[in-house]
């Protein structure tokens, strides 16, 4: 993508609604700025600069060490927008596009920044709006022409209100990332975050049906199959970490839901796996990568991939089957494909060694749940 980008992150404020000094707040060993410029710069913006007001010396010695370039905001206690203008005032008019976001939603997945870039890339517009579940987020691409002219800005409502001058010629992205609605602006909000922070390979449940919307329409076969699927993998967990197993439920259900994404693929497991790890879903991308074939030998604890791996097999469509009604009518319509015929046996085996294992591990609840 050749075109000149650049990335403002706004960080001079006075943290007064927090009680705390929003920038140096720490998430999952990094700081809320450290974690701001990094999206950007995992994303591939080289050109970060951060504008700074409140507090400035303290994040002097920082930003040296991030390498990114400080612009001081003299005009920090009229809020905001003030910090805005003086952000855009630096843009050379090499610029094509550049990006804003306030410091306090860090968390803002690279992803998104990549695809509102790619986006740009291919067909510019004045604004581009990240969204999620049909609500406009942070960061939005302003074109460079805009962007320059935004300091002139003297009307009320602030940046919102600045860019609605260009309304009719800029258009929404739309993201399977939450996180560009998340900001802190309380206490509350940064203990959301630190928690979330912890767990950012893992989507949650409604980016993963986000994701399953910019892949499928609503009512595809495809994604009842993924919910029968995540349903039925959920409920066998749930009973397994009952008696002693320590199953992330959160990652099965998302592997669940997600493990056909890329049906429509030759090799879709590899694929989808793919393009999960490229949205930082690495988590979920490792269990998707194998369900349609484990490799051998498989570990003596049933595994979230073991689980999702069985429960694909126990599912036709939306309806539970037993592995006979799944394997039996692909091993007699393969008879005599002995290549075919043996992955079919392959998988069936490990489908079969899978559950015994669990039969084992639920007695007496065996009967309800090895016959779905």
């Amino acid at each position: 993508m050749p075109t000149a980008v650049a990335a403002i992150i706004l960080a001079a404020g006075y943290s007064s609604r927090m009680g705390a000094f929003k920038p140096l707040l720490p998430l999952a060993g990094a700081s809320a700025l450290e974690r701001a410029v990094g999206l950007f710069r995992e994303a591939g913006v080289g050109d970060v600069r951060v504008v700074t007001g409140h507090r400035a010396a303290e994040l002097g010695p920082l930003l040296k060490r991030l390498g990114v370039r400080p612009i001081f905001n003299p005009d920090y206690p009229e809020g905001m927008f003030s910090s805005v203008a003086t952000g855009f005032s630096s843009l050379e008019e090499k610029i094509s596009a550049c990006f804003v976001l306030p410091v306090d939603l860090p968390l803002v997945r690279p992803a998104t920044v990549h695809r509102l870039w790619q986006t740009f890339a291919e067909a510019p517009a004045a604004v581009l709006y990240p969204t999620f579940g049909g609500k406009r987020g942070h960061p939005p691409l302003i074109a460079g022409e805009a962007a320059r002219r935004l300091p002139g800005w003297t009307g009320e409502g602030g940046l919102k209100r600045a860019l609605g001058q260009w309304e009719a010629q800029s258009r929404e992205v739309v993201v399977a990332d939450e996180l560009i609605l998340r900001d802190m602006d309380s206490p509350e909000d940064f203990q959301r975050l630190q928690r979330r922070a912890e767990r950012l390979e893992i989507p949650k449940i409604a980016e993963c049906r986000e994701l399953l919307r910019l892949s499928y329409a609503s009512d595809d076969p495809i994604v009842r199959h993924c919910e029968a699927v995540a349903r039925l993998a959920v409920e066998i967990g749930t009973e397994l970490n009952a008696t002693g197993a320590d199953l992330d439920l959160e990652l099965l259900e998302a592997a669940g839901l997600l493990h056909d994404l890329a049906r429509s693929e030759p090799a879709h497991a590899r694929v989808g796996a793919e393009r999960l790890r490229a949205l930082g879903f690495t988590a979920v991308a490792e269990v998707v990568a194998v369900h349609m074939d484990l490799p051998l030998p498989i570990g003596e604890t049933i595994d979230e991939a073991q689980l999702l791996f069985l429960a694909d097999k126990l599912v036709q469509g939306e309806r539970r089957v037993s592995l006979e009604e799944r394997f039996g009518p692909a091993r007699r319509r393969h008879r005599r494909d002995p290549a075919v015929r043996s992955g079919i046996e392959r998988r069936r085996q490990t489908a079969q060694t899978i559950l015994n294992r669990l039969e084992k591990a639920l007695n007496p609840m065996t009967e309800r749940t090895a016959t779905p």
